[in-house]
């Protein structure tokens, strides 16, 4: 197998979901008593359509006007496979790459986000189409598959898809598999560094400040956002002049709903808690599975840091008010959101 093609760090949009097959057209014979000449013409469609079906032909029949979705799909696969066997496939320093994100990770993601939790985006023109910006999100959930819809959604939603580079705790990176499939999708360890040069090199950057508080809070505490550290990502934000993009998301809280915490068993394994649900550890596997849940991601109007002077981010008392002010947005979204649902499975 080729070694991937390592290439510089760069702003990289991603490109939208493949459209459709085009539908089949019904095709009608030649009018009673008009001879049949076998004429090509083309399809409303762009497709290629046979006008000449014979006399005895039937008035309606379906034609394909291209390749079917199978045939696509199949194509789709062996140009990936052959593009990995022979490495020609680009990888950032960081470990991101971009072909195995939008053809094995996101199609992955998509059902969980499409179909099982049914997410809608509000606000997705609020996130510049180019150019380094910090996505701001709270954080629940027990597992933080709101992070990872959050994903989906930045890439299949907005105008211009994007690829949202997460900053991860270092759990994450050390766990075997998990932290190799962390960075190839695109995400780094949560520091002020790496942030700094994914900003500068004006990528989408997407943090939860709540960290393993905000996914590890009971249920009984469920959209009462914790605290937001010290302030490292408005730090990030105002040395690179971006702006900063309250994200808040409605539906995570409910998909396990943690009642419990085994505290030894937690610290024996090297994780921050044990959860109890209603459905795990009592149902086995299939505890892990989530709840339906209906979710709402909606992205706030930006905050722009470009405007404060140089060496800001040196100043604490300008870093804790900005703090402030993105986590004051985004429990007053969550609040704003909570009171226009009818309940946490119909939305």
């Amino acid at each position: 197998m080729g070694e991937a093609e390592v290439i510089p760090l760069r702003g990289a949009g991603g490109r939208p979901r493949p459209r459709p097959t085009p539908r089949r057209r019904s095709v009608t014979g030649p009018p009673p008593g008009v001879a049949d000449h076998g004429t090509v013409t083309d399809g409303a469609d762009g497709g290629m359509v046979d006008a000449g079906q014979g006399a005895g032909a039937p008035s309606s029949e379906l034609v394909p006007a291209g390749p079917s979705e199978l045939e696509s799909a199949v194509g789709e696969v062996a140009d990936f496979l052959r593009r990995r066997l022979g490495g020609r496939y680009p990888v950032d320093e960081f470990g991101f790459d971009p072909d195995l994100n939008e053809h094995v990770i996101l199609p992955v993601l998509r059902p969980l986000y499409e179909r099982w939790f049914r997410v809608e985006t509000i606000g997705v023109e609020n996130v510049p189409a180019e150019g380094g910006a910090l996505l701001v999100a709270n954080h629940s959930g027990t597992l933080p598959l709101d992070a990872l819809m959050t994903v989906v959604a930045t890439h299949d939603d907005l105008p211009t898809p994007r690829n949202l580079r997460m900053l991860a705790a270092d759990l994450v990176f050390g766990m075997p598999g998990f932290g190799a499939v962390a960075r190839k999708a695109g995400h780094t360890l949560a520091c002020n560094p790496d942030a700094e040069k994914l900003l500068g090199a004006g990528e989408l950057v997407g943090v939860w400040p709540e960290g393993f508080k905000g996914i590890g809070k009971a249920y009984a505490d469920r959209y009462k956002l914790q605290r937001f550290g010290r302030g490292g990502f408005v730090s990030a934000a105002l040395r690179t002049g971006v702006p900063i993009i309250p994200c808040s998301i409605v539906g995570a809280e409910e998909i396990y709903p943690k009642i419990g915490d085994l505290g030894p068993i937690a610290r024996l394994l090297g994780v921050p808690y044990f959860p109890i649900t209603p459905t795990w550890p009592l149902l086995g596997p299939l505890g892990l599975v989530p709840l339906p849940s209906k979710w709402y991601i909606e992205f706030g109007e930006p905050i722009r840091t470009d405007e404060f002077e140089p060496g800001s981010a040196d100043d604490p008392m300008l870093v804790f008010n900005l703090t402030d002010q993105v986590r004051e947005n985004i429990q007053q979204t969550l609040y704003r959101l909570l009171s226009g649902r009818r309940n946490a499975f119909l939305g």
